[in-house]
């Protein structure tokens, strides 16, 4: 341990973190300055209705988050009310912009142990929430490329080279994880609990029935579809479109989002898949709607939630200080 207190491998993956963190913003910087010239070229406004809109959709996205976690962690014996487990979360979500991509899950199961809730049923709780978010991703991601057959900037080389063939393919392999998921649903507590006898810790006594996991994926799936609008609704938002327009880009839209976050988790690279998401989004919109809107309306669903769950966690700060204090 060095003199701070932190060992020397912490100093160099908080190093690495924060070189990645720079990378990303660089990568960002660069994607304006490729698309400077379009964006000043673009009539550029903000309609009040379509953000409003995005506003309810991102509201009922964050409870429906927030409900799903909460019935993942009461199927594993622990309950907590809606309105703390709300506050829990948004307290906690701050932290996920820190790197090191821990801070989240720790702040979480420290609230839920002042409740009463072992750590390891939360660690578990949060664990299968991002599974099941990203497996969910799943479907949508098979049933986007199965309708519209749009693999973004590669959607010509794909279908120039003869690969639509292997479309197919694809999505089973996308759709196969649910589909085992579904009927092996108990197979995550078998490696949950091989991991904490690893480290000494007491196994978790929980199970799933098939019915149960299968509802708690479509809520999912539904979370997913009020996101994808939620993103729609603030690309309106941002730019005059035709209803016709909008008619074509919509389903794009919609779709774009889950499997852009998808990728951004899955890069482990950023906090909260910082640049690596934007650049899925720009990826996948760029060629429909061109690179200037797609910049924007990218940039502007990670500064538009984030400056949402800013005001939500000092909201949910102000009632728990009101709750302690009486």
């Amino acid at each position: 341990m060095g003199e701070s207190g932190v060992s020397p491998t912490r100093n160099v993956y908080l190093r690495f973190q924060q070189i990645l963190v720079g990378v990303a913003l660089v990568f960002m910087v660069l994607l304006l300055r490729n698309q400077w010239g379009e964006l000043s070229r673009q009539p550029w406004r903000l309609n009040v209705g379509w953000l409003a809109i995005s506003t309810i959709f991102l509201l009922i996205s964050w409870g429906l988050e927030i409900k799903i976690w909460q019935r993942l962690l009461a199927l594993m014996g622990s309950n907590i009310a809606y309105g703390p487990a709300i506050r829990i979360w948004f307290l906690s979500a701050m932290t996920r912009y820190v790197p090191g991509n821990i801070w989240q899950p720790l702040s979480m199961t420290m609230r839920c142990q002042k409740r009463g809730v072992r750590p390891e049923t939360t660690i578990a709780s949060v664990l299968l929430f991002q599974l099941m978010i990203l497996m969910a991703a799943g479907p949508v991601a098979a049933l986007y490329l199965g309708l519209f057959g749009n693999y973004g900037m590669f959607t010509t080389v794909w279908q120039g080279l003869s690969w639509g063939r292997w479309t197919p393919l694809l999505l089973c392999l996308l759709l196969l994880p649910i589909v085992v998921f579904i009927l092996r649903p108990n197979w995550f507590f078998g490696l949950a609990n091989w991991g904490l006898a690893r480290i000494g810790r007491p196994p978790l006594d929980n199970s799933f029935s098939t019915a149960q996991l299968f509802g708690v994926l479509v809520l999912t799936f539904i979370h997913w579809l009020c996101w994808g609008l939620c993103f729609g609704a603030l690309t309106f938002s941002l730019q005059t479109y035709t209803y016709a327009e909008m008619a074509i880009l919509a389903p794009h839209l919609i779709a774009s989002f889950p499997i852009a976050y998808a990728v951004g988790f899955l890069s482990f690279i950023t906090p909260s898949g910082f640049g690596v998401r934007e650049g899925a989004l720009y990826f996948l919109l760029a060629p429909l709607m061109g690179g200037g809107p797609a910049t924007v309306a990218a940039l502007a669903m990670r500064i538009w939630p984030t400056v949402g769950e800013l005001a939500m966690a000092l909201i949910s700060w102000s009632i728990e200080e009101r709750y302690q204090r009486f």
